[in-house]
């Protein structure tokens, strides 16, 4: 039986317990559904404890000749890419395959006469334009290894990135349209580069023809650099567990890390899973409104459609721009049969009024999808009835950079969904609640920390150049296990995701580690030390609440806040500013110098009835200071 096409709950089962009780076989049977150059040898190479996981040794491929050149026989007219721009009155661009090919290969040719090969790094920032997934593709094609920043951040955290992978060249625009605004993309581009020594090129796409500083010997226009190159490049054939990209995703330390995923497992995972979450058929239009800065636009805008020869769209706008029915004039324009987004988005809308979904017609839709952070019950249900007019499952992904594909979440309308629960293991995955003491919790109806005892061919092999912080950050807390760093819930198999149990918020579907945003935040002259909590957010799920003692006294407060805003705008970017900034007198610490987060989570939330003891707190005294000023900020 080939397990890659799954169609009913019973083939689900079926798949399941194949991959549990053979898990190299039943591998074998999906990675054959792709093209090889050499077949492995063997399919599965693992121990946690190093980490070492090796998938598919010996095999040989290119992800871009399964992602384009084999459907290009007999399918290269189909629509690979409609790209939706910011503005509804410019046109929407479509790329057939063949002509995606033709592109993807003469930017590769691009890429090679500037000396860029095998194993280099090629740092890309920039906004959702067609040149974005043509650049992730040649990369690719040439055995580059792409490392895509999202184009929010701030000219230090890209510098950040650069330098730690050693970037070899830079993939930028010129600006950007966003809204009703145009922003400077280059510019920031070259203040990183002030403080990078690697990056010998830096190709520029024309978006908003706005003036920028183009520098002699590095700069070159990406329509200058294509004229004369052929649209034939040859793909570059690569390892198994070669490298193919590397992105930067925030941890409970402040230095971001650099998830590494290779070729073979990566290519196997991404279109599996692609297929069988949305129930795709060729010819439906998927639409995923995530930006490619993210995981889920690398694995469900570009390789996860395109290696299923799917029609994916990228959308360069946001969903209230010029209106808040923006999102239903695109899914009825394209007739989008999948519809993937987060829930910051659901709810934004839904706050928004009925009346501009209402006034859509949204028949086209067969499949609805969550992704970035849990849902909550009222957005859950809005989506369901509103959005999916009652008829659509909600397929809500549990996932993570790290993991590089979808791993708990409904197959379609052909598994059970139920409000706030992702859902099911997808086959291959195996999932387990771990208590305090590493072991195992059984049966239904209970808590504890989600890890995953078996490797899926997706899964992060290290972090780029610090191996030993994979390990501590993944593969220590509980011995054999992976650690996701999410608590969760059990109840029929299903699971429900409750939350962070490390540093780590997640803002819209953001990920940042509080000490990376700390760490911003004392870098300000008057501040002495600072304390970073997420709290409950009616749109963005969690926002970011910092507690921050300064250094003496006599400062004017409002005036620290709009430093320190500006601060971590420039360190890190504007999607890192505090909801709320609370100046405090100290912190909550135990005699030990720990800080008692908890109770600062606590007052975020409002939440200061029961705060639990706090008699072995150093000064037990600042908790009333800290609850008082909390009240008068009104939260």
């Amino acid at each position: 039986m080939n397990f890659y096409e799954i169609d009913s709950f019973d083939k689900y089962q079926d798949a399941y317990r194949t991959s549990v009780e053979q898990p190299s076989a039943f591998w074998d049977n999906i990675a054959q559904n792709f093209h090889w150059h050499t077949l492995w040898n063997k399919t599965l190479e693992w121990d946690f404890d190093g980490p070492n996981i090796k998938w598919f040794q010996g095999g040989t491929l290119n992800i871009t000749e399964n992602a384009i050149d084999r459907h290009l026989a007999e399918h290269g007219e189909d629509v690979a890419v409609i790209w939706e721009p910011n503005n509804p009155h410019e046109k929407a661009v479509k790329l057939t395959y063949r002509e995606l090919s033709a592109e993807v290969n003469r930017f590769a040719n691009v890429l090679k006469a500037r000396g860029i090969g095998k194993g280099d790094r090629v740092a890309i920032y920039m906004p959702m334009i067609p040149e974005l997934t043509i650049g992730v593709l040649a990369c690719a094609r040439i055995g580059a290894v792409h490392s895509v920043v999202f184009a929010g951040f701030s000219a230090h955290a890209l510098a950040d990135r650069i330098n730690d992978s050693q970037c070899k060249a830079v993939l930028t625009s010129d600006g950007m349209f966003r809204g009703n605004k145009s922003l400077a993309v280059k510019e920031t581009v070259d203040e990183a580069l002030a403080s990078c020594t690697s990056v010998e090129t830096v190709v520029v796409v024309q978006r908003d023809e706005r003036e920028v500083t183009m520098v002699d010997g590095r700069d070159v226009w990406y329509h200058e650099a294509c004229v004369g190159e052929s649209d034939v490049c040859p793909a570059e054939v690569m390892d198994a567990e070669d490298l193919l990209v590397i992105l930067y995703t925030s941890g409970s330390t402040g230095k971001p890390k650099g998830v590494v995923h290779t070729c073979g497992g990566y290519m196997v995972y991404a279109g599996y899973s692609f297929k069988n979450v949305f129930q795709y058929e060729r010819g439906d239009v998927y639409w995923c409104t995530a930006d490619v800065g993210w995981i889920t636009g690398h694995s469900y805008i570009i390789y996860g459609p395109l290696l299923n020869g799917a029609t994916t769209v990228m959308f360069e706008g946001v969903p209230t721009f010029p209106d808040a029915g923006r999102f239903w004039q695109v899914v009825d324009k394209h007739r989008v049969n999948q519809f993937y987004t987060a829930p910051t988005a659901i709810r934004a809308l839904m706050a928004m009024g009925d009346e501009w979904v209402n006034d859509a017609d949204l028949h086209s839709l067969k499949v609805i999808g969550s992704v970035g952070e849990p849902i909550n019950a009222e957005a859950w249900y809005w989506y369901h009835e509103k959005v999916g007019r009652g008829r659509c499952p909600i397929v809500d992904t549990w996932w993570q950079t790290e993991t590089g594909g979808h791993m708990i979440s409904g197959l379609g309308d052909l598994s059970p969904q139920r409000a706030t629960f992702a859902g099911l293991p997808l086959p291959g995955v195996q999932p387990v609640l771990l208590d305090s003491d590493g072991q195992e919790i059984a049966g239904d109806g209970v808590e504890g920390y989600l890890c995953i005892k078996h490797p899926w061919p997706s899964m992060l092999r290290t972090t780029y150049g610090d191996h030993e912080r994979c390990k501590n950050t993944y593969f220590s807390h509980y011995n054999g296990y992976y650690f996701t760093g999410d608590g969760a819930r059990r109840e029929d198999g299903m699971y429900r995701i409750i939350g962070r149990v490390d540093d780590v918020i997640n803002v819209s579907g953001h990920r940042f580690g509080t000490a990376e945003i700390e760490n911003a935040i004392n870098s300000s002259s008057v501040v002495t030390e600072s304390a970073v909590v997420g709290y409950p957010h009616d749109i963005k799920g969690q926002g970011i609440y910092a507690y921050v003692i300064l250094e003496g006294e006599g400062h004017d407060h409002d005036q620290v806040r709009r430093e320190i805003v500006a601060t971590l705008v420039e360190e890190i970017g504007p999607i890192a500013k505090p909801d709320v900034i609370q100046i405090v007198p100290g912190l909550p610490k135990t005699r030990s110098g720990k800080i008692m987060r908890r109770i600062l989570r606590k007052v975020a939330e409002g939440d200061t009835s029961n705060l639990g003891d706090t008699s072995t707190l150093l000064d037990p005294s600042v908790v009333d200071v800290i609850k008082a000023d909390a009240e008068k900020l009104q939260v």
